[in-house]
């Protein structure tokens, strides 16, 4: 290839770095999707700069690739180390337009769950000793209906909701990395844990206080439960690519909806951070029922607005 070939073939690309160069040093059109296509065009005008100062050292050429490859390099890690533009981008409309993309393996993945709990509940309901072959012995000796809400208050808050932030971050991490098996341990977890509500939840009912055990279940539950069908559904898509690959291999497919995946379970971390934060302070604390149910309606109010907000951040960036 000669100098003018090597010209003629990338000069389109260069000319699209530098504009979106320009772009970002004015501050204009930011958008995730501009980052990452500046970050691709970026890594091969480093190549091209690389082949050209083997090949021709003395065209200008080199001169002008090294100058972009400089400036681009200069603005892409300054960005990352001085803007919360990207992580703004990502959990603004980026992560809910995944979410839209992949909603059928979410609403699978709460089917699921709905199925193992519907099973348990029924189950507990036909005979309340059922919850002690459902649930883990040191679970099921634990549970008292008659003892619901007489431990209420602020004690040890700050340590109970980083516990339980830490318990259901793990949950959602095995549901998403059950994908690898093809899907199957994700298909476990969900039915699991579903069981596990449905049993607790049969056995309230028997003892007629279904009401009471819900006030203290849906403030954090509605959050907390999203983001475990959204991370079971992560895993779900990477388990049903690897079992019906298509047209392209396996290890294709894993690498493609590996990375989809991981940006659907990173979507989750501050839903979680909230049903953490819920259960640690709110749900134990020494206020009225009504109240935690009202904390339950605001929650799912804000579900619905970030997912609606987002949806129309997402088509006004498309739009751009």
């Amino acid at each position: 290839m000669n100098v003018k070939q090597f010209i003629k073939q990338n000069r389109v690309q260069w000319k699209e770095l530098e504009q979106l160069a320009s772009d970002l040093h004015k501050k204009k059109k930011i958008t995730g999707e501009n980052l990452e296509r500046f970050h691709r065009l970026y890594q091969k005008a480093a190549q091209h700069l690389s082949y050209s100062q083997t090949y021709f050292p003395e065209e200008e050429v080199t001169a002008y690739l090294n100058g972009l490859v400089s400036k681009s390099h200069n603005l892409l890690y300054k960005d990352q180390i001085t803007s919360w533009k990207q992580a703004a981008d990502f959990f603004g409309h980026k992560f809910i337009g995944l979410l839209y993309e992949q909603w059928k393996f979410v609403v699978v993945a709460m089917l699921l769950f709905t199925i193992g709990g519907l099973g348990a509940f029924f189950a507990v309901l036909q005979d309340p000793l059922y919850v002690y072959s459902i649930l883990s012995p040191d679970m099921a000796q634990s549970i008292d209906p008659e003892k619901l809400g007489t431990n209420d208050g602020m004690q040890d808050a700050p340590v109970m909701s980083a516990s339980i932030l830490t318990n259901n971050i793990q949950v959602a991490i095995l549901a998403f990395a059950g994908g690898i098996t093809f899907g199957l341990l994700t298909v476990y977890v969900l039915i699991y844990n579903g069981i596990i509500v449905g049993a607790i939840a049969g056995l309230f009912w028997h003892h007629g206080m279904t009401y009471e055990f819900w006030a203290y279940i849906v403030p954090h539950g509605m959050i907390e439960l999203t983001a475990i069908f959204i991370a079971g559904g992560a895993g779900l898509l990477m388990g049903y690519k690897l079992f019906v690959p298509g047209e392209y291999s396996r290890g294709y497919q894993l690498k493609l909806n590996a990375k989809r995946s991981v940006q659907l379970l990173l979507g989750t971390v501050p839903l979680f951070i909230i049903a953490g934060i819920i259960e640690g302070f709110i749900t134990p604390a020494a206020i009225p029922l009504e109240a935690k149910y009202l904390v339950a309606g605001l929650t799912v109010i804000g579900l619905i607005l970030y997912v609606a907000i987002g949806k129309f951040k997402l088509q006004k960036a498309q739009l751009q």
